[in-house]
């Protein structure tokens, strides 16, 4: 099967098998993708949290999760996509690692945009994570499912995470036979390509 075709299939599963199982090498070529995914100037400003089964944190986040909480439990793993939340801890991480011209460009074109404005940019970075995640994904057969339904300062309490905070989440396993999600029970929209798709 195609990328493209793959992509046409996958959907937000609403309904996970608790007894699904991804296989361990799966979960460690996905930490791999994570960590090469792209980001503005290389900022990296991200922490991506995994919680398996085994771990009993992945049961505490589930409680903070309002309507997510049986996709959580149900699902294999559960990944957390935290950012720097300090503009200042940003500005040390990177001048101990990105080019000159790299820091150059956050000083000059996104510093001066005040603090408000720098949390937006270092989140517009992780959320680009997620589009890989959710590729990768639907490349490797995985069902995921993103969430923003998610109590980010619950989650920061029990993650302790001290210079990241949570932005969102992303459950991953195996979707239910009856999941109500499933595009032969619920059909896929999307917009038409003309509406979207535009040439200059």
């Amino acid at each position: 099967m195609s990328f493209l075709e793959k992509m046409k299939s996958r959907y937000t599963v609403k309904k996970y098998n608790p007894q699904g199982i991804i296989g361990e090498e799966q979960i460690q070529q996905l930490k791999e993708i994570l960590q090469l995914s792209p980001s503005s100037i290389n900022s990296q400003p991200w922490n991506f949290v995994f919680a398996n089964n085994n771990s009993e944190v992945k049961g505490q986040l589930a409680e903070a999760s309002y309507w997510n909480k049986e996709k959580i439990s149900d699902s294999n793993c559960l990944i957390v996509f935290q950012v720097l939340k300090n503009p200042d801890d940003f500005e040390k991480q990177i001048e101990g690692y990105l080019p000159e011209g790299n820091v150059n460009y956050y000083k000059n074109f996104v510093k001066p945009k005040g603090n408000g404005e720098i949390k937006s940019w270092l989140a517009h970075q992780v959320y680009l994570s997620l589009g890989v995640l959710l590729s990768a994904c639907a490349e490797m057969g995985i069902d995921s499912t993103p969430m923003e339904g998610i109590e980010p300062e619950k989650y920061d309490a029990i993650l302790k995470n001290e210079k990241y905070e949570t932005l969102f989440a992303v459950a991953i396993g195996v979707r239910a036979e009856n999941d109500s999600n499933h595009p032969k029970i619920t059909p896929k929209t999307r917009y038409e390509r003309k509406d979207v798709i535009l040439e200059a």
